[in-house]
């Protein structure tokens, strides 16, 4: 069992950043960690996923260039660095964890974190 517990959003103006942190609580933190946004009405997507290891990250079309995904295994705690953010990344945006190899489906995720805000102004 994979306890996440996501943390670091908030309003921010467009162009700016915000860091999300990621922590896990529980059976050793060695799984693949995805981060998926669900904006009001929509459907969740995928954002970005990165390996056990950190070796491997992948990201979404709408994010690539301007997010970073990375991980501190001795912090059990895996980051998404949001730079030159704009009013369309505005969403709840989750971490998931998954036992699996790197992947952007959703049903691949077995443990999801409670989700925290981000909010884009114009």
């Amino acid at each position: 069992q994979v306890h996440l517990v996501e943390s670091g959003g908030g309003l921010v103006q467009a162009g700016g950043s915000l860091r999300l942190s990621c922590a896990a609580s529980g059976n050793t933190f060695d799984d693949v960690v995805g981060w998926f946004r669900q904006a009001p009405g929509k459907d969740r997507k995928f954002v970005a996923v990165i390996s056990e290891s950190g070796t491997y990250r992948e990201y979404a079309d709408s994010v690539k260039g301007r997010f970073i995904i990375s991980r501190d295994n001795a912090k059990n705690t895996v980051y998404l660095q949001m730079n030159v953010l704009k009013p369309e990344d505005t969403a709840v945006y989750f971490c998931a964890a998954s036992p699996r190899k790197p992947n952007w489906y959703i049903e691949e995720y077995d443990y999801w974190g409670q989700g925290t805000q981000v909010t884009v102004s114009s």
